[in-house]
């Protein structure tokens, strides 16, 4: 498979001439009555900050995100960031309006874990994961004793393992939920395999080390390698929304003017047509839960 670099829409000079000119306008000072709209505009908080995961597939979209935003009279601060513990803390910490980095399992699981308070607010894409080797040209060829690498965290670590299983290679316990299998849970290991946990950000990157690993399909293709040419395996799952990827806000802040600005910004034309140009659609663009109608679905997954 091809590897694709980010095409992203650019604003027009006259589009940007026409931004700046908006808000230059809203910036004058009407002192012949005693009123200025600077005062108003200052009152009317139209800046949002959002932490984001340093990779393209949310880069990218986040840039296209903030042009629209612009056009609309916001502005859009971003921090880019490696790790997968701070955009939750900040955001339940109200240091940040918003946090787009995760998929709905691995939330709950943070939540869960750290007594965090963030939910989901809408879908943006679902990036599909598998298993991939530079060694071996099938599961079956996997020879006794291979190493195969999986996420640490517990959610994307049960989804690894539940593949395997599906496939016939080890056997897990399958009264626990998928996000929330782990090691303890497999039953039967006949190949010895050994697991290694490294952190998901990572796994595309253990490929040369390891037998196979199991990664986001996005995240091996960034990582240079060719997709069909690697690919072992895909999962495969009849309900897709525990890893389907949202943009994520403070407990109580769904609702709000910025969190649907965002969402008109993140489920657009332009950034549902990046996400099918990328890598060739490596990542599935998402608009199926939103505002107004995930928090049956997120109340539910919880409950399990």
């Amino acid at each position: 498979m091809p590897f694709f670099s980010a095409q992203t829409p650019k604003i027009t000079q006259f589009r940007r001439a026409l931004i700046t000119g908006v808000a230059s306008a809203a910036a004058l000072t009407l002192t012949s009555c005693g009123l200025t709209q600077a005062g108003s505009a200052a009152s009317e908080d139209r800046t949002i900050s959002l932490i984001v995961t340093e990779t393209p597939r949310y880069q990218e979209p986040t840039e296209i995100a903030r042009e629209i935003l612009a056009e609309e009279g916001w502005e859009l601060e971003t921090t880019y960031v490696t790790d997968i513990i701070q955009p939750n803390e900040a955001v339940s910490q109200g240091e940040y309006d918003a946090n787009f980095f995760q998929h709905a399992a691995y939330l709950r699981q943070f939540n869960d874990d750290n007594h965090t308070a963030v939910e989901p607010a809408f879908s943006v894409f679902y990036s599909p994961s598998g298993v991939f080797s530079l060694k071996y040209d099938s599961l079956d060829a996997l020879p006794e004793g291979a190493t195969l690498s999986i996420p640490v965290d517990r959610s994307n670590n049960g989804r690894a393992l539940h593949l395997f299983a599906q496939a016939g290679l080890i056997e897990v316990d399958e009264s626990v939920e998928i996000t929330e299998l782990s090691q303890a849970d497999i039953t039967a290991n006949p190949k010895s395999f050994e697991f290694v946990e490294v952190d998901q950000q990572s796994s595309a990157r253990t490929l040369p080390d390891v037998d196979a690993a199991f990664a986001f399909g996005s995240s091996v293709v960034e990582a240079g390698y060719e997709y069909d040419d690697v690919l072992l395996a895909v999962e495969e799952h009849e309900d897709f929304f525990p890893f389907t990827v949202f943009l994520s806000v403070a407990e109580g802040e769904r609702d709000a003017e910025k969190t649907r600005a965002l969402q008109e910004a993140y489920q657009s034309d332009e950034v549902a047509e990046w996400f099918a140009e990328y890598m060739n659609g490596v990542n599935e663009f998402s608009d199926a839960y939103s505002v107004d109608n995930v928090e049956e679905r997120w109340n539910e997954f919880n409950a399990n």
